[in-house]
């Protein structure tokens, strides 16, 4: 085979414009394991901002997992300083878990990102995800059974909390990042762990690449436009998905949704199913999406019984005036917890909340109903349904129930009050699927 050509400036800056979004003078971050494949994007990533005002930073995640790690940062900071390039190591600090470990620092490195992201004002973080691991991503997840939106592989967008993960690289395969560096004289690390065949990735990596129930010589051109058929048919799902949402269901900022139900009975049972699991995930607060065999029993529940109420991740679907509510389920939600001046939390994996160092101290935040505390004399004056307000905010000092912001209510006398945002993790609207 003859040598593969180097990844081009003017490749990346087609893809990167393909996928959009950036500001005329971009401010741009990497994520640099120092590996080939981050190490050809940050270098090509730095002169295409560069080129248009803006600035690159790399950042580098020591995990603390392996000892040489540290000084492994320190080595990719020192090749990015030698090509001036701003960068910065973030260190994943505290005990690591002793189960679940490539899954847990996996999500350590996105937080020490996307908080980095956040804190600078940056809108955008590249990764080098690349075509080899889109189509080990696809092997991986048909091995495990999986359906069409996981069969179309990764997005060239995600949503992280505080800016976006882009992923231009996922149609250029693994050698032509290395042939970039060759040309450079850049030198690169090699992680061991991924020819680990603890992890299933590595596994894969080190045999062949058999798809269950597919012709083994089946060429990689042809798996390749496979990939992206699945993208284009999840693209189409998902956009009749949102289309959905955006006529039948309202978003409150107190927590709560209010459903169409007409629009379950109407919509293909597949796009009805999707929506009640978008909802669920917003408003439920669950990790992981429901099975699909609940969420059907779910919507026919509702389609041909509407006026019994359900429960599902954490989720409760009631009737209330020709509408569904899908609130919070009480029994579900996380406990209270304590907010000092100067604090903020994401509490409940939906409420972003904030009290100012001038505070004069501090707060609980929970559930109306999760506190015994005495209610204020003649009740609220909010004009929400009583059946939702044992699940919204409340906040609680020394002296009692200090505040219930979406009644309304405020103790007479109370200073200002922590500040209260809805922003769950699993947005009921999401970036769309992004083929590339």
């Amino acid at each position: 085979m003859p040598p593969a050509a180097p990844l081009t400036l003017p490749e990346l800056a087609e893809q990167l414009d393909t996928i959009g979004g950036f500001e005329a003078r971009p401010l741009v971050a990497v994520a640099v394991s120092g590996g080939p494949d981050s190490m050809a994007l940050t270098l090509l990533a730095e002169r295409w901002a560069r080129q248009r005002g803006g600035q690159v930073w790399g950042l580098v995640v020591d995990h603390g997992l392996r000892p040489e790690s540290a000084e492994e940062a320190r080595t990719v900071a020192g090749w990015l300083a030698a090509r001036a390039i701003p960068h910065e190591i973030l260190r994943w600090t505290g005990a690591k878990p002793t189960s679940g470990l490539q899954e847990a620092a996996r999500d350590a490195r996105y937080r020490l990102l996307a908080d980095w992201c956040r804190a600078h004002g940056c809108l955008h973080l590249l990764t080098a995800h690349h075509l080899d691991d889109q189509i080990e991503t696809h092997l991986i997840r048909r091995r495990a059974g999986s359906g069409v939106d996981g069969l179309a592989g990764m997005s060239a967008i995600r949503e992280l909390s505080g800016c976006r993960l882009v992923r231009p690289l996922l149609s250029v395969p693994r050698e032509r990042l290395a042939a970039l560096l060759a040309v450079e004289g850049q030198p690169f690390l090699r992680d061991p762990s991924n020819l680990n065949p603890v992890f299933e990735r590595a596994r894969l990596r080190l045999s062949a690449n058999v798809i269950p129930g597919r012709p083994e010589a089946m060429g990689s051109d042809d798996l390749i436009a496979e990939i992206r058929a699945f993208g284009r048919q999840r693209i189409a799902r998902e956009q009749r998905l949102d289309a959905l949402i955006a006529r039948s269901v309202v978003l409150h900022p107190a927590g709560f949704g209010a459903l169409d139900p007409a629009a379950l009975a109407t919509a293909d049972p597949d796009t009805a199913e999707r929506l009640l699991a978008r909802l669920a995930g917003c408003l439920g607060g669950s990790r992981y999406p429901a099975r699909r065999a609940r969420l059907a029993r779910l919507r026919a529940g509702l389609v041909e019984a509407p006026g019994r109420a359900r429960t599902l991740g954490g989720c409760r679907f009631m009737p209330w005036r020709g509408h569904i509510l899908a609130l919070r389920e009480l029994a579900a939600a996380s406990p209270p917890a304590a907010l000092e001046p100067g604090g903020e939390l994401l509490w409940d994996g939906r409420f972003a909340v904030s009290l100012p160092p001038s505070a004069a101290g501090g707060f609980t935040v929970g559930y109306l109903g999760q506190s015994a505390a005495a209610m204020p004399e003649g009740g609220f004056d909010g004009k929400l349904p009583r059946l939702l307000h044992c699940v919204l905010p409340a906040f609680w000092d020394g002296r009692g129930l200090a505040a219930v912001p979406h009644l309304g209510y405020r103790r007479a006398g109370l200073p200002v009050p922590p500040s209260l945002s809805l922003r769950p993790v699993k947005a009921l609207t999401q970036a769309s699927f992004t083929v590339v």
